[in-house]
């Protein structure tokens, strides 16, 4: 049995580091937390602990590995997450309070002898830091949960930070629908030098109708151009800098359109295998022998001109948890990772690593001025060419704009004017990545908390990604060629969403819900102060339970107030219905938004009639004719005619619009409207769905999926996939039942129900 124990958190970390360590050292993971917090004491704040389920085993392991080894080093990761990891270990195995503790920024041979050289003890500061934020989020989550779901309709929950997160999405959203899209009249030119070189410039000024904008063309149909002037500036590109969580996350989500979740899962499996330094940070900072490696490496692969070593210091001074921002391991290794995303994220991040320690750009810009004999208006042609490119080499060349050599006074050609009917674009939603960069500066959240921020936000369906390319629409182009003017219109596209973060209804009325009852929860400032706070605990200038106790109080006070709000459904009264007199309202429920002719059954005596809301409306926006447009679309459910002996019908229910087809139900989706789908396409999905039916035992059925053949058992998400050297089409129903009641349990990351149980907790003593 080896001499030293070493305990980290992953499997995948663990195999690297033994490598290096050698035969004195076994190391073991935890595989995350082994206790979870089920209770909070209100009034002292002590937090019961009770060992995950899932752990047992780990942790018996773990004791007796423990009890055979000299010596045992606690080596989970350096954050205060981490810490907390660490001191759950020395209590659950009864370990001593000098236990020795070590961090390391990389998984590297000398970043492993120099932790093993200078151990520590458990921070304890760190870890009421963590235990201050994981209570936080378990009594806001609760209680404000709680509240939610019985106030909002189809609400499921509130947190912490991911509510001031959704904040800024509806509010971006509402800035969006305020916005009045006025246009004008952008005009530019291609001219050329009389040598058959080209180049484009654009007028110095917009016009703000058709007219105007003809008015001025017919104005210069028979115009001389000259250079007017000449401007040329050369300057520098500045470098970037270092990459932080943040940053990682942003960038990766702009050049590799990698959601947050992705590019951290990607970061972890590059990070766990030793190929870069911890991916969790918010420092700017690389090391004096990173450096130096990098500016070797550069030396010698570009050149010595190429070369302009940096050091960076971060601005905030709150920036905690870390040693040193994030870069490869051993920056000579061209490609690393086991897949293609830890492949695509690791050329991101040792380009920019390299780029930090390149010479900057030199860029020449050229502006040209372009005058005219019929007015005093100019044309401007903007040039700009790379005269060395630094860290440009590997960070990504601009294309260069170069213009023709022109001379001031000489004489140019005009071969074609346009006035292009241009509308000022709406406020840009928010992709995960600005969304991030907005988090970031205004300091809520950590780095490692970005990635579950934006994936419970759409979990529980309060934002959804968009998926549309864009709406066309007709602009007016008035082109100049050969002294006439003519008028033409071209399509184009407008209102693109794909990949930007759009508030769903629901998500919409949360935010409503807490704006109007809980303004301290969704207040930035607010939120930011309490990581600030957290963060002064970890620094022993906070007390744990007075942080607690401050925010508590008046916390639990508006839960108790807020338990007296009327139900909100922020519905909207939209006028009357001219052929019936009933009234018109536009609504919120838990599937989204609708409009409903006719009061509630209980005061009228009948059932209102439902309508969907048109599409790229809310319940802010529609209007009371649109509205009744809604409301002369078709009942559902409608039938659409016969298949055989099978009546197709679309419908819409709890889940969203579908099909019904005897006793089978097929989904539509976003890509059909059950109001307006005919036979034709109902009996293509309804063929489609038959020909994907190998079996059809009525409640067991063998189907062939997007991913392959599968089992649908009884019930909701009771599905085994077909192993592929198995054939589906000889398999029993037998068979079939056999493979469902031995399929794999489900991981020990989904949700679950707790059950009650014998605690084998132990409960906080009261801590600072």
């Amino acid at each position: 049995m080896s001499k030293n124990l070493v305990i980290v958190e992953s499997p995948a970390k663990a195999q690297t580091i033994e490598k290096y360590l050698g035969s004195d050292f076994k190391v073991l993971a935890s595989v995350g937390h082994i206790r979870k917090d089920t209770k909070v004491n209100e009034k002292t704040f002590d937090v019961t602990y009770e060992i995950d389920p899932d752990h047992k085993k780990i942790i018996t392991d773990l004791k007796k590995a423990a009890k055979a080894a000299d010596k045992i080093w606690l080596a989970t990761d350096e954050d205060r997450e981490g810490e907390a990891i660490s001191w759950h270990l020395q209590q659950v195995l009864e370990l001593p309070e000098d236990t020795a503790r070590i961090t390391f920024h990389e998984i590297t041979k000398p970043a492993l002898d120099a932790a093993i050289k200078s151990p520590r003890t458990i921070d304890m500061d760190m870890v009421y830091s963590q235990q201050a934020r994981q209570t936080l989020d378990m009594l806001v989550g609760y209680e404000l949960s709680g509240i939610v779901r019985k106030k909002v309709p189809g609400a499921i929950s509130a947190g912490r930070v991911q509510s001031p997160a959704l904040r800024l999405i509806v509010e971006r959203e509402q800035a969006i629908e305020k916005f009045n899209s006025k246009n004008t009249f952008k005009v530019s030119g291609d001219f050329d030098d009389g040598k058959k070189h080209d180049f484009k410039a654009t007028l110095d000024k917009d016009f703000e109708s058709e007219t105007d904008a003809k008015k001025f063309l017919e104005s210069i149909s028979s115009a001389k151009y000259h250079v007017h002037d000449i401007e040329k500036t050369e300057g520098t590109k500045a470098n970037p800098v270092p990459l932080t969580t943040a940053a990682m996350q942003i960038e990766a989500n702009a050049k590799l359109g990698f959601s947050s979740r992705t590019t951290m899962s990607a970061a972890q499996g590059l990070y766990q295998a030793g190929l870069i330094t911890y991916h969790r940070t918010d420092s700017l900072n690389l090391s004096t022998q990173a450096i130096s490696a990098i500016a070797k490496y550069i030396e010698q692969n570009f050149g010595k001109n190429y070369l302009h070593t940096r050091h960076f210091k971060t601005k905030d001074a709150q920036a905690q948890e870390a040693h040193e921002a994030i870069r490869p391991t051993h920056i000579e290794q061209e490609t690393a990772g086991k897949n293609d995303y830890e492949r695509r994220l690791y050329n991101l991040i040792r380009n920019r690593t390299l780029a930090t320690q390149m010479a900057p750009a030199k860029i020449a810009k050229t502006t040209v001025s372009i005058k005219n004999d019929k007015n005093s208006h100019i044309f401007q042609a903007k040039g700009e060419v790379v005269i060395f490119d630094g860290f440009l080499k590997v960070y990504g060349k601009s294309k260069d704009l170069e213009l023709p050599d022109l001379t001031k006074g000489s004489e140019v050609f005009a071969s074609e004017i346009i006035a292009h009917q241009t509308f000022a674009k709406a406020p840009a939603r928010y992709t995960e990545g600005s969304l991030v960069k907005k988090l970031e500066e205004l300091g809520i959240g950590r780095p490692s908390t970005y990635a579950s921020i934006m994936s419970a936000i759409q979990t529980r369906n309060y934002a959804i990604k968009g998926e549309s390319e864009g709406e066309e629409r007709e602009v007016v182009e008035l082109r100049l060629k050969s002294g006439k003017v003519s008028r033409a219109t071209v399509s184009e596209k407008f209102g693109a969403d794909k990949g930007k973060l759009i508030p769903a209804p629901i998500g919409e009325l949360v935010t409503g819900f807490l704006v109007d009852n809980f303004k301290n929860i969704v207040d930035y400032k607010f939120t930011a102060n309490i990581e600030k706070d957290l963060d002064l605990i970890a620094e022993h200038k906070l007390e744990r339970v007075k942080m607690l106790k401050d925010f508590y109080g008046p916390f639990h006070n508006d839960v108790l107030v807020s338990e007296g709000a009327e139900r909100y459904n922020n519905s909207r009264i939209l006028g009357h219905d001219p052929e019936t007199g009933k009234p018109i309202y536009a609504k919120i429920g838990k599937n989204g938004g609708f409009i409903q002719l006719g009061d509630n059954e209980k005061e009228a005596g009948e059932k209102p009639r439902f309508a969907p809301l048109p599409k790229r409306k809310t319940v802010k926006t529609v209007t009371l004719d649109q509205a009744l447009k809604q409301l002369a679309l078709p009942a559902l459910p409608r039938s659409l005619g016969q298949v055989k002996d099978v009546e197709l019908i679309a419908a819409s229910g709890p889940f969203g619009p579908y099909l019904k087809a005897g006793k089978y139900n097929i989904t539509l989706g976003k890509d059909y409207d059950p109001y307006t789908i005919d036979f034709k396409t109902a009996k293509s999905l309804y063929d489609a769905k038959m020909a994907s039916i190998i079996a059809d035992w009525n409640d067991i059925m063998i189907i062939n999926g997007a991913y392959g053949p599968y089992i649908k058992g009884p019930g909701r998400r009771n599905n085994v996939k077909i192993p592929k050297d198995q054939d589906p089409t000889k398999i029993t129903r037998e068979e079939a039942e056999k493979m469902l009641l031995e399929k794999p349990k489900a991981s020990r990351h989904a949700p679950h129900r707790r059950k009650a149980k014998k605690s084998t907790a132990k409960t906080t003593k009261k801590k600072k």
